[in-house]
């Protein structure tokens, strides 16, 4: 059985679009990745915290302290894709395509990577400008 080729291209743009859920890790290291598997827990109570935001309103104290796992998530998934993105094409194919005839990614992961950095710092200070809003509110 041949190894799979990974590609930085996908897994940057994996990282960009489903990281909060650990998409990115599995296309990688597989279903056997156990951190993968818990991306997910965090992701859907941050969602949980914004349902109940929408349905009880924002005095709703525990949508609030849910919500930034939401952002922390999303955040995370940025990074890693800026990671992935800018690791060099020798290296990336040394640690994920060993013994496979080495490709180069082209400009598809240098385009993944300025949207990760567009959305994780959107996702970030967002996710700091709520955290600090809700902390001073909580305080009068």
């Amino acid at each position: 059985m041949s190894a799979m080729y990974k590609s930085k291209a996908a897994a940057t743009w994996l990282a960009l679009a489903l990281g909060s859920f650990g998409i990115h890790r599995l296309y990688l290291r597989g279903f056997g990745d156990k951190l993968a598997w818990v991306h997910p827990i965090p992701t859907l109570i941050g969602l949980y915290g914004v349902q109940r935001m929408d349905q009880i309103g924002q005095d709703d104290r525990l949508a609030w302290m849910l919500i930034p796992l939401l952002g922390v998530m999303l955040v995370q998934g940025m990074i890693s894709g800026i990671v992935f993105g800018l690791t060099s094409d020798e290296r990336w194919n040394a640690r994920w395509n060993a013994g496979l005839e080495p490709r180069s990614s082209g400009w598809a992961a240098i385009i993944g990577v300025v949207f990760c950095v567009f959305l994780g710092g959107i996702c970030m200070m967002s996710t700091i400008a709520f955290s600090a809003q809700r902390y001073f509110e909580s305080q009068t």
